[in-house]
């Protein structure tokens, strides 16, 4: 359930490994807008296993370097992304449209049922039953909620569970590069943070975030914090999506053959840019784990078994991230100084293992 970035990559997974598949999305056709997305190192190694590395970087912008200022701009610490992944694979942004489509590319002649979703999923012994709400129905071995943070999938199995606040609201904007350095800069001001990257030859990506409460002095307010290098990126800029960040924690992953991957599962704040590259893993472990499993419960419990630990250190750094930005600004930018790039490398070293 789902064809965005987590479905798409589970059903490429899955086909590869043999299986039947059908996907289902609620949206009526592709998504074309969107925002920006970073592309560590272990997410460009996903979708080369996948087999759409060079659907991605043909048209992604390449990174070579990382850096993280006080809110006047004056450098906190910098690293080189080949040194943090030591050669696993490019880091790379592009446009989340064309990441997008590059996924609907690679699904090739999976089946596609646009504009419509889940009614009710009953699990049933070692199948399940699936309604649509355009009145269709049928009975499945393994139904996959890959639906994002607001899963219907996870809502309709296992209840109001699992959604919760992050604490910050989030503003995303697209302008025109200009001379923009190939290069991902982040500005850390009082109770927020600036980022941006190019995305394009002709495209920057812009992401402001701030705490619940310091969101209440607006854009406009926030923006003022920085002072006019970002005050001017901004007023050059058009938002392309604003609202709450959300996650989702939940225990298990599975309820008889129906499991959650990507966002719907273990969505986090976008601290550490590991959305898409946790649903690559996803996919490619779950494919792994139906491959060479006697059984969907066996294989159900031995993907949670892998992928549980990886994950939930993933949450774990991102919210230490998150907890370091909002500290005083005095304290944030003095431990940063001193020990921002040794965390950093600490932050990603146990992604360097394949999933």
């Amino acid at each position: 359930m789902g064809a965005g970035v987590a479905g798409l990559a589970v059903a490429r997974a899955l086909r590869g490994s043999g299986a039947e598949v059908e996907v289902v999305e609620r949206a009526a056709a592709p998504a074309v807008g969107g925002a920006g997305i970073f592309l560590p190192a272990n997410a460009v190694r996903g979708l080369r296993l996948l087999g759409l590395e060079d659907a991605v970087l043909g048209s992604a912008v390449p990174i070579a370097r990382q850096e993280v200022a006080d809110h006047r701009g004056r450098l906190l610490y910098q690293v080189g992304t080949d040194s943090v992944w030591q050669g696993i694979a490019p880091t790379v942004a592009t446009h989340r449209a064309a990441l997008h489509a590059a996924l609907l590319d690679g699904a090739g002649h999976i089946g596609i049922r646009w504009g419509t979703g889940p009614a009710s999923i009953v699990p049933d012994g070692p199948e399940a039953d699936v309604t649509l709400d355009d009145g269709t129905s049928g009975r499945y071995d393994l139904v996959v909620g890959a639906d994002g943070a607001h899963s219907t999938v996870r809502r309709l199995v296992f209840g109001d569970a699992g959604l919760r606040p992050s604490g910050l609201h989030a503003w995303r904007f697209l302008a025109p590069r200009g001379d923009t350095e190939a290069v991902w800069s982040c500005r850390l001001g009082r109770g927020v943070t600036f980022l941006t990257f190019p995305i394009g030859p002709d495209l920057v990506y812009h992401y402001l975030d701030a705490s619940a409460d310091d969101a209440g002095a607006g854009l406009d307010g926030l923006v003022a914090r920085f002072g006019a290098p970002v005050a001017e990126l901004v007023a050059a800029a058009t938002v392309a999506h604003s609202g709450p960040i959300e996650e989702v924690s939940l225990a298990p992953w599975s309820r008889g053959p129906v499991l959650l991957v990507g966002d719907a599962a273990h969505a986090t704040t976008p601290s550490m840019a590991q959305g898409a590259a946790m649903a690559f893993e996803d996919a490619l472990v779950l494919a792994d784990v139906l491959g060479r499993t006697a059984s969907v419960p066996d294989a159900l419990r031995e993907y949670e078994e892998r992928r549980r630990p990886r994950v939930e250190r993933v949450q774990e750094q991102t919210r230490r991230r998150d907890r370091t930005r909002g500290l005083h600004p005095a304290a944030r930018n003095g431990l940063l100084r001193v020990a921002g790039e040794r965390l950093f490398r600490a932050n990603y070293r146990g992604l360097h293992p394949a999933p």
